[in-house]
């Protein structure tokens, strides 16, 4: 199963729509939180839509698993069908278990010791808008960056799990950016 990862889209319809291209066929996706509120140190860009993202995402045919961002809040609940508020969310996908996190309240060491305590073989993560996979000890750490305020680089970017692969991708093309194999289940322990 191909299953999308996304981070920080902060109320714009216009990335989500175009990173949804991109994931088209997925059969879940992961959103690792800041899902509508553009939030006070990020400028407000002229596609800032709250209403139409909140829209968007209830009206996703792609079933979507929420972490919540620290711009995510009650009200933002509110208007979502899906839960959004739990910091933490632990899944089992074709045999990799996953710990999807916005990685705003502990360090960047923290959260993957934690994860990799679990058990856990990939740490989706967001909240710095800047894309990238690496490596953690046995644990493979992953953020998807933000397909709407990306930092860094600049580059808007989605992420990918796919046949054993994590990949990030550029939203306004769909190249690679990025693309690291889960460890085998040896390596895992």
């Amino acid at each position: 199963m191909r299953i999308g990862l996304v981070s920080d889209t902060h109320g714009d319809p216009v990335a989500w729509r175009r990173a949804m291209k991109l994931l088209e066929g997925c059969g879940l996706i992961l959103h690792a939180g800041d899902h509508l509120y553009h939030g006070a140190f990020n400028p407000v860009l002229p596609e800032y839509d709250p209403r139409e993202m909140a829209r968007a995402l209830n009206e996703c045919p792609i079933p979507i698993l929420h972490a919540r961002g620290n711009c995510d809040s009650e009200v933002d609940q509110a208007a979502l069908r899906d839960p959004i508020l739990s910091p933490y969310v632990v899944c089992l996908l074709e045999g990799v278990k996953v710990m999807l996190t916005h990685g705003d309240a502990a360090g960047e060491a923290e959260l993957a010791e934690m994860a990799a305590g679990y058990g856990m073989h990939l740490l989706v993560r967001g909240h710095t808008h800047v894309a990238g996979i690496w490596e953690h000890g046995p644990l493979l750490v992953c953020n998807p960056g933000s397909p709407s305020l990306p930092k860094g680089d600049g580059v808007p970017t989605v992420g990918l799990l796919e046949e054993g692969k994590v990949r990030i991708l550029d939203v306004r093309d769909g190249s690679l950016l990025a693309e690291k194999e889960i460890p085998s289940s040896q390596e895992r322990g």
